[in-house]
């Protein structure tokens, strides 16, 4: 599998696209005076406590109190907050972690008011960007990530991710970590770490250790509350997380960026320095690699994905529901039950690529066309578990229920992605709209494709507006020559000056309409 990232930069934002043999799967639109992002360190003053939610709100800058709740304090709160004491005593260095003597965790089932009060400097982490109209949600169990591994202070363990499958790894690579590791800190070691020597782990430890005690040499000075440790800006984030072997290209239109990027892949890859390249064009960069298009057809209430099937996505304060309707393929004289599940097969595919496209989180409801069969119940449930193996956010799937339902929860980190598609008509000066007109010649062409291959429908008439008439026969080798090509079976194309621009119907060969 190819990958890509296609990274378009302006004044007020940087949008990231990642595609994956080239089709649009995730989408990051990073504002770029961002502040309050996934991973930032705090020190941050304690507002008030509320005993009914075991819980505080915490100071954290942003204009609404950040939600800090007792299981999320982390079971060596104590020694955190007993370092964080000693480092703002303290004029000159903060103390060094290995001689701190860890204290006791704290008691799971506790009482926040056992362990925190009303004005205490607390040192706390972002988990949560502001979702709607909430705050920041915190933790105090700190992490800092590098590619490789993640560096947990005042803990001993050493985890390995789930995902490395071999035994023999997952012991070697344990092995090699404890034997480096200073003590008192804790580290994960990440899938991506699998098959690496000793040197470029313990280099990457050492760093992320660094980075801990630099934050705190200086935390005497400046304001309460303030940002200790800053995580990476969403595109070195991105590719942290994602770079992989199969990375291709990444693609940029501006050079500062370029700049830093091919710094950022220099020491998390550098094998991969070549991937990094500078996007000259003259057309913007998303259209000239065809991100736009994709995005006008991925986002907005209605996306098609097979022969005529499409999802319909809703979304309420309380969770996501996605409906999947079969479309035209619903007039085949096929098996009710064997077109259904090939709908609801590949809708769990598209369905994935949303969520991932989306960012959606929380509870998301599924309505998959309605089968009978267990066997073919379980074939979807086990289609979308496939299909969602790529996705890095947390999630769990349950099996369909009776009524043809399917629950999937996934981890929300930050607000939806939500992008308005839709264009003004040109036909009614702005006053309705209509879908993406960029889209309008592949809707004609996925539909021709439906009725000629799969429904059988001899002596296609296509009766559209005269510009649009004109367009698909300009030229020597037009669209409607491609067609014949392509097809094997000749479209007769009629301009209807009555039609609106975007307007067109399929004729049979009895001159009768062909129902959408």
């Amino acid at each position: 599998m190819s990958t890509e990232l296609v990274i378009d930069v302006t004044p007020s934002e940087i949008a990231i696209a990642l595609l994956e043999n080239k089709q649009l799967v995730e989408l990051n639109n990073e504002k770029r005076n961002l502040q309050f992002s996934v991973g930032d360190i705090y020190l941050a003053k304690v507002k008030r406590i509320m005993p009914g939610l075991n819980a505080a709100f915490i100071d954290v800058g942003y204009d609404k109190d950040a939600f800090l709740h007792y299981l999320d304090l982390g079971p060596q709160f104590r020694t955190l907050n007993k370092f964080v004491k000693s480092s703002l005593s303290r004029k000159g260095k903060a103390p060094a972690i290995p001689k701190i003597k860890i204290e006791p965790d704290i008691d799971k089932n506790g009482k926040i008011t056992d362990v925190i009060k009303s004005g205490q400097l607390v040192l706390v982490q972002i988990a949560k960007e502001p979702i709607s109209t909430k705050g920041p949600r915190l933790s105090s169990e700190i992490s800092i990530a590098g590619r490789n591994l993640v560096l947990i202070p005042f803990s001993d363990k050493v985890s390995i991710s789930q995902k490395i499958e071999s035994h023999d790894e997952k012991k070697r690579l344990k092995k090699l970590v404890e034997s480096i590791k200073p003590k008192n800190y804790g580290v994960i070691v990440r899938t991506v770490a699998e098959g690496k020597k000793v040197a470029v782990l313990d280099s990457e430890l050492r760093g992320l250790v660094e980075k801990w005690e630099t934050a705190f040499q200086k935390i005497t000075h400046g304001n309460v509350p303030r940002l200790v440790i800053s995580e990476l800006n969403r595109t070195s984030a991105v590719l942290r997380d994602v770079l992989n072997g199969s990375f291709n290209n990444i693609f940029v239109n501006e050079d500062t960026i370029y700049r830093q990027l091919k710094d950022y892949i220099a020491t998390i890859a550098p094998e991969k320095g070549k991937i990094v390249k500078l996007f000259e064009g003259e057309q913007p960069i998303f259209d000239h690699y065809g991100v736009d298009k994709q995005i006008k057809s991925s986002f907005g209430k209605t996306v098609s994905f097979k022969s005529g099937a499409y999802l319909i996505i809703e979304h309420t304060e309380a969770f996501h529901v996605i409906d999947v309707n079969s479309g035209n393929r619903s007039k085949l004289g096929e098996d009710q039950e064997s077109n259904a599940l090939e709908v609801n097969l590949a809708a769990a595919n598209e369905i994935a690529r949303q969520l991932r496209l989306r960012d959606m989180g929380g509870i998301i409801v599924v309505d998959f066309i309605d089968m009978h069969s267990g066997d073919n119940k379980q074939r979807v449930y086990e289609k979308m578990k496939d299909a969602m193996s790529a996705d890095r956010t947390k999630h769990n799937i349950l099996p369909l229920s009776k009524f043809g339902l399917m629950q999937i929860t996934r981890q929300r980190v930050r607000p939806e992605l939500n992008l308005e598609v839709m264009e003004k008509c040109p036909s009614c000066k702005g006053t309705g709209e209509i879908t993406p007109s960029i889209l309008l010649i592949d809707d004609i062409e996925n539909y021709l494709s439906f009725l000629i291959k799969e429904a059988n429908y001899k002596g296609i008439t296509l009766k559209v507006h005269p510009f649009i008439a004109g367009y698909l026969q300009y030229g020597l080798f037009s669209r409607k020559l491609k067609w014949l090509l392509k097809f094997k079976k000749k479209v007769k194309i009629e301009a209807v000056n009555s039609y609106q621009l975007l307007e067109f119907h399929f004729f049979d060969s009895n001159g009768e309409i062909i129902k959408d």
